[in-house]
């Protein structure tokens, strides 16, 4: 039960490796937060869980080895969100950057295939904010964590 049958340095380093890859191929997938997120999203992360949790700890089954993998990913995650609340240019890197997706009812349709959002989930974003119609949107804006801010047009 608490002897590890791997070295515990090999458990740090597949723990680290697993949760950086991860990250990067998560950062890089699109901005959607867990309320937005398709069945297939959910069934994809249950899917990458389970296929990486041999990678990240190897043949080792004692809770020892479980807690040392547990205990990497939560100093990574923690090490990570310490550094982008203190370095805007981490931050950048990691989180990414709001962009705008309508502008004067304007829709952008590069930016909503960038971050892989089609114009049907942009346009039920608008309604949850009260926006039916687009011509009413001064500004839309996909925020670093997916949600959708809205600003109307003023009348001039």
């Amino acid at each position: 039960m608490w002897n590890l049958s791997e070295p515990w340095w090999e458990l740090l380093l597949r723990g680290s490796l697993v949760y950086l890859v991860l990250f990067a191929l998560l950062r890089f997938s699109g901005k959607r937060q867990a309320g937005q997120m398709t069945p297939f999203d959910l069934l994809l992360l249950l899917i990458i869980s389970n296929a990486v949790q041999n990678a990240m700890i190897g043949q080792d089954t004692s809770v020892l080895g479980g807690l040392i993998v547990a205990g990497v990913l939560v100093a990574w995650n923690n090490l990570l969100g310490w550094l982008t609340s203190r370095h805007r240019r981490i931050e950048a890197l990691l989180d990414g950057r709001p962009e705008v997706l309508v502008h004067n009812g304007r829709v952008f349709e590069d930016v909503l295939a960038r971050n892989r959002m089609s114009l049907e989930e942009l346009q039920s974003a608008l309604r949850r904010e009260g926006c039916f119609d687009l011509n009413d949107v001064g500004f839309a804006v996909l925020e670093t964590n997916g949600a959708v801010s809205v600003k109307r047009r003023t009348s001039a």
